[in-house]
């Protein structure tokens, strides 16, 4: 999970889903979001966003990210079987399981047009 192969599939993944792609369209949103495991000293992948749509993806290099999300390997395998959705991301933040190393959490997810597309990007990566 997060390796270059496994970053560029979850790219198209993330476009051809209109629930992600189409709905960060609408706000016009741009990131570069970086995954990666608890521990580690950096993140393992990374997906540039614009304008909603994933351009790039791949491993880590050094980029400057708005979004670094870290969990250990099980929750990541467990949530790529098992989508969590509102309530289950909730209580992982709250526990420590998946931590927002940079990016505001709370501000993401009382905001509709973004926390939507969030809980969504996990339904994408269960199809990886």
């Amino acid at each position: 999970m997060f390796e270059e192969d496994w970053m560029k599939k979850f790219q198209q993944a993330w476009n051809a889903e209109p629930g992600l792609a189409d709905a960060l369209q609408q706000i016009n949103f741009n990131s570069v979001i970086a995954y990666g495991f608890s521990g580690a000293d950096k993140p393992a992948g990374i997906l540039t966003v614009e304008n909603g749509h994933a351009v790039s993806a791949g491993a880590y290099n050094g980029e400057t990210v708005n979004w670094d999300l870290r969990a250990s390997d099980e929750h990541w395998a467990k949530w790529a079987k098992k989508p969590p959705g509102m309530m289950g991301l909730g209580v992982a933040y709250t526990t420590g399981k998946l931590k927002f190393l940079v990016g505001d959490y709370g501000a993401m997810i009382k905001d509709p047009r973004m926390a939507g597309p969030f809980i969504k990007s996990f339904a994408v990566m269960a199809k990886i």
